[in-house]
């Protein structure tokens, strides 16, 4: 899976409502991790924001906020969760917090797009846990990326399962209608 954005944020705790230090991670499949320390050992907190995310609102349009001490009001990020939750962030300037702000707008709302040179066209790549997509930046001054998609073959040939499936079920019942009768022949 494709790292989108990485870096230290401050994140206030839901009940106590206290600032913490948080390394975090945001994948390509809308996933948002909180971990403890940059070491990524243990995850405090997970959320798909493709699923969950309803806003994200940065700077002064963040009402009734306070930020940490010795923190100005532009560095917060507020990320508005699905049944009212709120997910209330900090960056270390303003400029961080508003790129966090266009990354995590990104995240929740872009598909993964391939392009097939065979046909000319572009394809979109449902991005789940049956898909990986690695995406590497090319290192010369063209700006390309290059994106591998390492497809799961199992959803290739469903027509020929479920075919096959139907058949060895009717062979099943076929099977054990004549073993049911048995026993009645003899009487």
């Amino acid at each position: 899976m494709a790292l989108l954005k990485s870096g230290s944020l401050w994140r206030q705790s839901s009940i106590l409502r206290r600032w913490k230090l948080n390394w975090c991670d945001l994948w390509i499949d809308g996933s948002f991790v909180f971990y403890k320390t940059q070491s990524r050992r243990d995850y405090e907190t997970k959320v798909n924001l493709k699923a969950t995310c309803v806003n994200v609102k940065s700077g002064l349009e963040c009402p009734n906020v306070c930020p940490p001490e010795s923190h100005p009001r532009e560095n917060l990020l507020v990320v508005y969760l699905k049944h009212g939750n709120m997910l209330i962030l900090c960056a270390n300037s303003e400029d961080e917090a508003l790129a966090w702000k266009l990354t995590l707008m990104e995240a929740k709302r872009n598909p993964v797009f391939t392009y097939n040179p065979y046909d000319d066209t572009y394809q979109t790549v449902p991005v789940d846990s049956h898909n990986a997509v690695y995406i590497m930046p090319s290192t010369g001054s063209g700006g390309t990326q290059h994106v591998w998609v390492h497809r799961d073959t199992y959803g290739d040939n469903f027509g020929e399962q479920i075919a096959l499936g139907l058949l060895a079920g009717m062979a099943a019942g076929t099977a054990m209608r004549s073993l049911l009768w048995m026993p009645f022949w003899f009487c």
